[in-house]
């Protein structure tokens, strides 16, 4: 008899974590690692933020808080949607959580029933496939290429509804691409959920703050749709504070009042202390968020100009997040001192050992001929870990 329920046994670890364990275990005995497997800006949580959470201390904000969030921070977050995103979300209609993968795992618990189809574009988030199955639903996989920038047709996503889609999910900026979804690629999008409508919509936009196009379109803002649409945001990017665990939606009022029932039975309300330094982020001038932003993409450009150096991998140039999603097929085959890259899974790991640098195989987001690269490092360390690539990869044969 099996302990475990089949629900459990049938999840799969997050690849992006096991690397990231994988690493300290190296970096504990010793070896010289450089991580760019986790997706964590490398910068500290601006101080006034840090000041609000103090305020909140000695204000005695120590208490339960109502389950979706304070109706303060929620009241903040409904101002940040209409100033930022041109989103109209009333306060009842935005739950806090204890960060944004809470946010949509309780959603896909809320909306989808055993067998219901979740349609999910490929390259995606490494935990939007897991948490469809934990729903008892069954990912839809759309794949995109390299040589599309990553990005799905709208054509592409007609062909995949059927009587059994219940929604749609994707990420922009996207996790692990960096991709960002234009206005006029949006509105195709549009025209096929005008046809279908019963089907919701759920747009991550976790990397709102890191995008280099200048503007950042929600599929919100379309009229004909944006009583069907989720919008899932949160501070853990944009503001540095992943540790602090808060993200949030903005959602129909029937869905936002089911994912608050869900969470009243799991984790109620995240830190209250945590919500209300989400409050002073997200009423700050986004204008605070620029200098990391501007550091991101110097990076990603000094990154594309280095790993653009090194034959065989196939680049697209990302224009948000702090991710590159290189194809890395060429190199499946080949082997050096026995050991042979059959695969990604294969390529990730010959670089751990061989160069002693850790990324993730672009298997873990739907990707198999990829991997992610995260430069939320120094310039220094990219630069280090891009020459040792390089020299790992010349040594295959």
């Amino acid at each position: 008899m099996n302990i475990l329920s089949d629900r459990i046994l049938s999840l799969e670890e997050s690849q992006t974590i096991a690397m990231a364990r994988q690493s300290r275990e190296l970096i504990d005995c010793g070896v010289d690692i450089i991580s760019l497997s986790l997706g964590e800006p490398d910068f500290d949580t601006p101080d006034f933020i840090k000041e609000a959470a103090k305020k909140a201390i000695d204000d005695n904000f120590s208490h339960y808080t109502p389950v979706p969030g304070l109706v303060e921070l929620r009241r903040a977050i409904s101002t940040k949607f209409k100033r930022d995103n041109k989103l109209a979300y009333a306060p009842d209609e935005i739950v806090a959580s204890t960060g944004a993968k809470q946010t949509l795992a309780q959603l896909m618990l809320a909306i989808v029933n055993p067998g219901d189809e979740v349609i999910v574009p490929a390259p995606y988030w490494v935990s939007y496939f897991q948490m469809v199955k934990m729903a008892e639903g069954t990912p839809v996989v759309i794949d995109a290429t390299v040589e599309a920038d990553f990005k799905v047709t709208a054509q592409q996503v007609e062909n995949a509804i059927t009587s059994k889609t219940k929604a749609f999910l994707f990420s922009t900026p996207c996790n692990p691409t960096g991709s960002v979804y234009s206005r006029p690629e949006l509105a195709e999008l549009v025209k096929v959920f005008e046809k279908n409508p019963e089907l919701i919509i759920i747009s991550d936009e976790i990397y709102e703050h890191i995008n280099f196009l200048g503007e950042h379109v929600s599929i919100g803002q379309f009229e004909s749709i944006k009583d069907r649409v989720v919008t899932v945001n949160g501070v853990s990017k944009g503001f540095a504070m992943t540790g602090w665990r808060v993200g949030y939606l903005g959602a129909p009022k029937w869905l936002a009042a089911a994912c608050t029932k869900m969470q009243g039975q799991t984790t109620s309300a995240t830190c209250s202390i945590a919500q209300k330094a989400t409050e002073a982020a997200v009423l700050a001038d986004p204008i605070c968020t620029k200098d990391m932003r501007e550091a991101f993409l110097r990076r990603r450009d000094l990154m594309i100009s280095k790993l653009q150096e090194i034959e065989g991998l196939k680049l697209s140039i990302p224009q948000g997040a702090f991710y590159i999603f290189p194809d890395v097929s060429h190199y499946f085959g080949k082997s050096f001192n026995g050991t042979k890259v059959k695969d990604a899974n294969d390529f990730c790991m010959y670089l751990l050992n061989e160069a002693n640098v850790a990324t993730v195989t672009g298997e873990a987001f739907g990707s198999p001929n990829c991997m992610r690269i995260s430069y939320a490092a120094a310039d220094k360390i990219l630069v280090e870990a891009v020459r040792r690539i390089k020299t790992a990869l010349e040594k295959l044969a």
